[in-house]
């Protein structure tokens, strides 16, 4: 497959050449290119076939499943071929390609499975960490190993880092690598502080802004909020007050077709307002932006070791992401950003976000290390080390469910390395299955994994939601967002081949399989039961009064708000 870039406008192309001399003779390079310069796309089939990569494979390392599925069709549509072929993708329980694909885009720890099985990767010749700053714990770790085997293994491995905003001096400086830096084409962004913005305010405050920035200016939005509750309220805000603009939220839990939707032009050729979490930072190419509206904000996920609890957080963006989020109206024309905060708000903000992995819950990590055969995770070369407390609570957890032993895995661990969930589910999945107990199961690692399907009025026991996904199956009612669990459900089932069920949910089995997986948090009714539970971890969890489960005397809990000390969801 040969593949001419030269009619292709795209600003990148006017350092591909020195790319290419560069990884001649570079094991290890630096692109500094900002967001729509193509680096993405045009980059990775540029490099097919060069001579030292001998008809092997690329590997490119997306941090986001939309990104790698929209990266790779637009690649193969750039070599006119079906997605697949030539270029294709892996995502969580989704394979695109074939024996023939040589261009394979990688997201959610793919790559450090695929290294695990193959410590040299003996097929690869190249593998692309695209949109590095994101600082993803999976992108860390299969770093820290692509490092490792070509340091032992493979000195032959070319690894190549893209993105747009990073401290390049210093990235290149650990990674021993030259940088070099495409200027791209991003046309002036106009910034206009719009004020610091109340939290309890704003889905509100966001309308408001967005009404009066698609007075002033033309062509579509993107409006960065942090979460989806904050996208469902503005969006119903919007409607009622915009009749002639198309509002689409974008959001990682969203159905893959509504992504798209949001993502691509409106077909009747309306004006279209994006409501985004930052999933539409980086990669993804929106059409038609002018208009950036930003909160300012970001939700993120923080492990606190001293309970082996994580909760969401909602946390001020950094610069670096601020910068990122602005760039996106200047890709087609002239833009302007709003921002939802003031002039010295923005001096205060940090330079850059906090690595994932300085405040992850790094259970998975440590099954890596040790499936790699690292007892200790900080032999190997880190781009920022983990936490030494989250290593001992995740070593701990490990060896509860039996996949460590004495800091080594086990047959089991090894089990639980090959399922694509977290160690706690997966221990519970490999358990049911030895139970005769997979039909259940299958129905609650799903409910685990994803947001509660239903409101909070039906109360917290876990077994009316798997009714509800059971009633669903069978009778295809109930709420939308049961469809998304029912489709990682039916994963899961062919994952295991096992069979369905939509018989009625035994409690005491679901509080088993639940013990499995959280065995810390088996729970016993307080002294006098004023809906106060004492979990086996030593911490205290509290239920609503009027809740069904308020005053039994004994619980397996799955999820607990640290914030509040209430338990969420339990059986």
């Amino acid at each position: 497959m040969e593949f001419n870039y030269n009619n292709i406008n795209l600003p990148v192309k006017e350092v591909i050449p020195e790319i290419k001399k560069e990884l001649a003779n570079a094991s290890t390079l630096i692109l500094k290119a900002p967001t729509g310069a193509g680096k993405s796309t045009l980059v990775p089939l540029t490099l097919l076939n060069e001579p030292w990569l001998k008809g092997k494979k690329i590997l490119m390392l997306e941090p986001r499943r939309l990104a790698a599925k929209t990266v790779a069709t637009r690649m193969a549509d750039l070599i006119d071929e079906s997605i697949g072929e030539t270029v294709g993708y892996k995502i969580r329980f989704e394979n695109k390609t074939s024996k023939n694909t040589r261009l394979e885009v990688l997201t959610e720890g793919i790559l450090t499975r695929m290294i695990q099985e193959d410590n040299s990767l003996e097929d690869v010749g190249l593998v692309i960490f695209d949109e590095f700053h994101e600082r993803s714990i999976h992108a860390d770790v299969a770093m820290a190993l692509c490092r490792e085997a070509q340091t032992i293994l493979r000195p032959d491995l070319r690894i190549l880092v893209m993105s747009a905003t990073l401290d390049m001096p210093k990235l290149s400086e650990m990674l021993q690598a030259p940088i070099i830096e495409s200027k791209g084409r991003l046309f002036p962004v106009e910034v206009e502080y719009a004020g610091d913005a109340d939290m309890k305010m704003l889905p509100e405050l966001m309308s408001r802004v967005i009404k009066s920035a698609v007075k002033k200016n033309e062509g579509d939005v993107l409006a960065f909020l942090p979460g989806q509750g904050e996208i469902k309220k503005c969006q119903e805000i919007l409607q009622n007050s915009l009749k002639n603009f198309v509002v689409l939220p974008l959001y990682g839990q969203l159905p893959p077709n509504k992504q798209f939707a949001a993502i691509t032009p409106n077909k009747d050729g309306k004006r279209k307002i994006v409501l985004a979490t930052n999933i539409a930072e980086t990669s993804l190419t929106i059409e038609g932006i002018k208009i950036v509206v930003d909160s300012g904000f970001e939700r993120v996920s923080k492990f606190n070791p001293n309970s082996g609890l994580s909760r969401l957080e909602t946390v001020l963006i950094s610069k670096q992401s601020a910068d990122q989020r602005k760039g996106r109206a200047g890709r087609l024309s002239e833009g302007t950003c709003y921002r939802m905060w003031t002039k010295a708000t923005h001096s205060r903000l940090s330079e850059t976000g906090t690595p994932e992995i300085e405040q992850a819950d790094l259970s998975s990590l440590m099954l890596d290390m040790a499936k790699w055969g690292v007892i200790d995770p900080n032999e190997l070369n880190w781009l920022s080390p983990p936490p030494r407390k989250n290593i001992i609570k995740a070593n701990q957890l490990l060896h509860e469910i039996e996949a460590l032993e004495n800091n080594r895995i086990t047959d089991h661990g090894k089990r639980l390395h090959k399922l694509p969930t977290h160690p706690r589910i997966a221990h519970m999945l490999v358990r049911a299955e030895e139970e005769d107990q997979l039909a259940l199961a299958t129905d609650i690692a799903p409910l685990f994994e994803e947001k509660d399907p239903l409101p909070q009025e039906p109360g917290i026991d876990i077994n009316i939601r798997i009714e509800a996904l059971r009633r669903f199956r069978r009778d295809k009612v109930g709420a939308k967002s049961l469809g998304r669990i029912e489709k990682l459900a039916s994963q899961y089932r062919k994952l295991f081949n096992t069979k369905t069920d939509n018989g009625p949910v035994n409690d005491f089995e679901t509080g088993l399989l639940i013990a499995t997986a959280y065995p810390e948090r088996i729970a016993c009714a307080r002294p006098g039961n004023n809906a106060q539970f004492q979990m086996a971890n030593g911490k205290l969890a509290s239920a609503g009064h009027r809740d069904d489960l308020a005053h039994e005397p004994w619980l397996a809990v799955a999820n607990v708000s640290e914030r509040d000390h209430s338990c969420l969801l339990y059986t």
